[in-house]
C-alpha cells in the first residue's frame, strides 16, 4: 500500500515537472515570437506562440491614452479547408487569404526564431 502510494506521489510530481516546463517553454518561444513584427514599445507585452500542431495565438496588452488597460487575444485554428480565429472569445470566422498567408510567413519566421534563439539549431 505505501509502495503504491510513494508511486502515485513520484509520478504526480514528475507530471506536474513536465506541465511547468512545458508552460516555461511556451512562455520563453511567446516572448520571441512577440519580437517578430518589430520592437515592442514601452508598457507593451506582446506574444506569439504555437500552442499545438494547428493552433496560433497572438495576444497583447497595453495601456491606453486614458490610463485604461488594454489588451486583445487573438486565437487561430488551422483547419483542412481554411484559418479561423476568434479575438478575446468572440464568434469564429474565416480570415482572408492574405491574413491566411500572413500568418503563414509569422509561422514560418517564429519557427526560424525559436529554432536558433532558444533551441541553437541552425
Amino acid at each position: 500500500m505505501i509502495k503504491k502510494l510513494y508511486k502515485n506521489i513520484i509520478s504526480q510530481k514528475r507530471a506536474e515537472r513536465q506541465d511547468e516546463l512545458y508552460r516555461n517553454l511556451i512562455r520563453r518561444e511567446a516572448k520571441v515570437g512577440g519580437t517578430l513584427f518589430g520592437p515592442i514599445p514601452a508598457g507593451v507585452r506582446r506574444e506569439f506562440f504555437c500552442l499545438d500542431e494547428r493552433t496560433w495565438v497572438w495576444h497583447e496588452e497595453w495601456t491606453d491614452k486614458d490610463g485604461k488597460d488594454q489588451n486583445v487575444t487573438t486565437r487561430y485554428d488551422v483547419r483542412s479547408n481554411g484559418v479561423i480565429k476568434t479575438q478575446n472569445g468572440q464568434h469564429y470566422q474565416m480570415v482572408s487569404p492574405d491574413e491566411a498567408r500572413n500568418l503563414l510567413v509569422a509561422a514560418n519566421l517564429y519557427g526560424q526564431r525559436i529554432k536558433t534563439q532558444l533551441y541553437n539549431v541552425a
